[in-house]
């Protein structure tokens, strides 16, 4: 019994992690905010191939200028492109309000103002070429998709003194958050053209990363044949500029629920880099192998860039591995059939509060066995308690001998004091899992649930069901046995009161799980002990 409570006290500890981890995101040192009028450091990227002709790179001019913004509204976007660069410097994602109460107020992605967020691109080298500095025309100040439109395109032109003219054409698709991005060359002049494109993130790290008691990942990912997802955040970018070959991939910047993604074509190996400007600003990106345009001809960079939210089946068809930014962390292989599962029977009952019991019962029913062991194992420590209690009033402090009349007792009554073990040990690994499921699952983002809850991803407004989970749990406390050791019983009693103000702050969708699972693990216990082991 000692040993199932040390795995209660660990269960806790877990808990505590994730709350301390939030405490530092929410109240913790935060990154300096990004100043509008400070000069960064470089931030244009040096081509792998030394036969490119690139100069090192320029300085960025103070702040994000702008010439003219050209806004672009589709079915799921309003968009700002700026003339300088050509950045996507603004999407709010129109499907998604920033809260239930607040229906007409989308959520901004993107965006160039204090928390920066930009999609840049340019070609090198830039004194032949137009990039991210540079100015380009726009052909209309708004493009606007018409009804039975399936596609926008809004092109941007640059042409060099030399003759050089570049085409920079974003295409927005109706229904998806995919845009392609596409820079054409075309060479008038005398000599060939030989350059690069380059795809990047402009980021500065968020002033809030979460909610209270909630940590999720904010920052840099990037994936590849070589490495299928590997996080480079914004401390390692402080640490060390990433200078990796990779092929094909994507390079990205996410945070919870949604990212933003450059994607180039899958058949070409790239230059992955980033770069930490010095004043809270921080470039993710990567640049293509050089391609040669001769005099009369043109040439393309064609690429994607997804900017919208962590949906897992939309990411897998955009590019390869791209669903994997939907973080699980290491119990991913666990987590993706929870979650699998869990929107099967969301499309057969259409509410995932529902959802939820169903995966909870269906859960509670694949450990019945496991957990009638540990039932039965407490039920039998229950009926021998007032014979502990004896021996420890026979034996007082002589703890050797205590053990050794304990040892003796549990092999006369064949108890296994460890039988209850396991199935804790099990069933651990499946709770997380199902945590981080309903923590950065898209789909559950201003969900309803049932009655009172209108958004399973938020904390109960009227604290309800952190208040029933501690009524469970002081009831499951109440059929366990008493713990011999008096500060372990206050320990273990002041645990339902500990875990429901933790709780209260929890996602509503977790907290129902966890108040289903203890309600249906009540009913169990009580059933073994009252009718199978009659303690």
């Amino acid at each position: 019994m000692d040993f199932q409570r040390t795995i209660l006290f660990l269960a806790l500890a877990f808990t505590l992690l994730l709350l301390w981890q939030a405490w530092q995101a929410d109240y913790g040192p935060q990154p300096t905010p990004a100043p509008t009028v400070q000069a960064p450091a470089q931030d244009l990227p040096v081509p792998a191939a030394p036969d490119s002709g690139a100069a090192a790179g320029a300085p960025m001019r103070p702040g994000l200028d702008s010439v003219q913004r050209v806004r672009v509204v589709t079915d799921v976007f309003n968009a700002v492109i700026d003339a300088k660069g050509g950045d996507l410097r603004h999407v709010d994602l129109l499907g998604y309000p920033v809260s239930v109460d607040d229906p007409d107020n989308p959520v901004t992605l993107l965006s160039d103002e204090r928390e920066l967020f930009v999609a840049q691109s340019g070609l090198l080298p830039a004194d032949r070429a137009p990039s991210h500095h540079a100015t380009y025309v726009p052909e209309a100040a708004e493009y606007r998709l018409a009804a039975g439109q399936d596609a926008l395109e809004v092109p941007l032109h640059w042409t060099s003194p030399e003759g050089i003219t570049v085409t920079k054409t974003y295409t927005f698709h109706r229904g998806s958050y995919a845009v392609d991005v596409t820079h054409r060359v075309a060479n008038s002049a005398s000599a060939e053209w030989r350059g690069n494109v380059y795809y990047q993130w402009l980021r500065s790290p968020p002033v809030d990363n979460g909610r209270a008691f909630i940590y999720t990942y904010t920052g840099g990912v990037i994936s590849g044949q070589e490495a299928k997802y590997e996080k480079i955040d914004f401390d390692d970018m402080e640490d060390k500029d990433l200078a990796r070959d990779l092929t094909g991939g994507w390079a990205a910047m996410i945070q919870h629920y949604f990212l933003g993604a450059w994607i180039p074509p899958q058949d070409a190996s790239y230059r992955y880099y980033s770069n930490a400007l010095g004043d809270s600003r921080y470039i993710l990106g990567l640049i293509s192998p050089a391609l040669t345009v001769a005099p009369g001809d043109t040439g393309e960079f064609p690429a994607r860039l997804y900017v919208g939210p962590k949906a897992q089946e939309t990411l897998a068809q955009v590019a390869p591995n791209l669903e994997l930014t939907v973080d699980y962390g290491m119990l991913t292989v666990i987590a993706k059939p929870l979650y699998w599962l869990l929107e099967k029977i969301h499309s057969f009952v259409g509410n995932w509060g529902w959802a939820i019991i169903i995966l909870t019962i269906l859960i509670k029913l694949a450990f019945y066995k496991l957990s009638e062991t540990s039932y039965k194992s407490m039920a039998h420590m229950r009926k021998v308690q007032p014979r502990l209690v004896a021996l420890k009033e026979r034996f007082g402090d002589d703890r050797q001998k205590l053990n050794e009349a304990m040892m003796k007792m549990y092999r006369e009554e064949k108890i296994n004091p460890l039988g209850g073990c396991l199935p804790i040990l099990v069933q651990i690994p499946v709770f997380i899992a199902l945590y981080w499921v309903l923590l950065e699952s898209v789909e559950l983002r201003q969900a309803p649930g049932i009655l009172w809850i209108q958004d399973l991803s938020i904390a109960d407004p009227f604290f309800i069901l952190p208040i029933l989970m501690g009524v469970t749990m002081l009831v499951q406390h109440r059929l366990n046995p008493t713990p011999m050791d008096p500060v372990q019983a206050k320990v273990m009693l002041a645990l339902p009161i500990i875990f429901t103000v933790f709780f209260a702050f929890f996602p509503a969708g977790l907290v129902l799980y966890w108040v289903v699972n203890n309600t249906l693990s009540i009913l169990q216990q009580w059933y073994i002990t009252r009718w199978v082991v009659k303690a």
